[in-house]
């Protein structure tokens, strides 16, 4: 490769999404070490977040974290042990469960989407706000291709 050829058009792309998503985990990380969280289990962030952001019901939560139901309830179970959610009882069917943010869970969930706003500010700096747009929307076309009724979800 020479010196005028970008070095990441010799990555594949599987790999540059891998570390941009590491990115915004070790942001997420670092903030919510910072504001006393420490023990947020690995993917408990996304759970919460999702949560906050459009109250997602248990089946997209394990949809989007891509494990098992067994994976996900033992997530679930440590985040409710760890006071961030509790099972709530559906009020559309009594025999379900739904899970939902405690004031801990909510604060928890505030801090992550401050973590993602500010990798979101300093990539929007780094290559501007139209480079992020035309990311975005390669982004949701790699996402519909694997899953066409994922934008419909949120």
């Amino acid at each position: 490769m020479d010196d005028e050829t970008p070095w990441y058009t010799a990555v594949v792309l599987p790999v540059l999404l891998g570390a941009a998503r590491r990115t915004y985990g070790r942001a997420i990380a670092a903030a919510l070490g910072e504001a006393g969280f420490t023990d947020m289990p690995r993917s408990g962030s996304r759970v919460v977040g999702g949560i906050a952001r459009s109250g997602e019901p248990m089946r997209d939560v394990v949809k989007a974290l891509g494990v098992s139901k067994q994976a996900a309830g033992q997530l679930i179970d440590t985040l409710v042990l760890r006071g961030y959610v509790e099972r709530l009882p559906d009020p559309e069917d009594r025999r379900r469960r739904i899970v939902g943010l405690t004031p801990r869970g909510a604060d928890a969930a505030a801090v992550v989407r401050a973590a993602v706003e500010g990798v979101d500010a300093a990539l929007e700096a780094r290559v501007g706000a139209q480079a992020v747009v035309e990311m975005r929307a390669t982004v949701a076309a790699l996402v519909e291709m694997a899953d066409p009724h994922f934008g419909t979800r949120f």
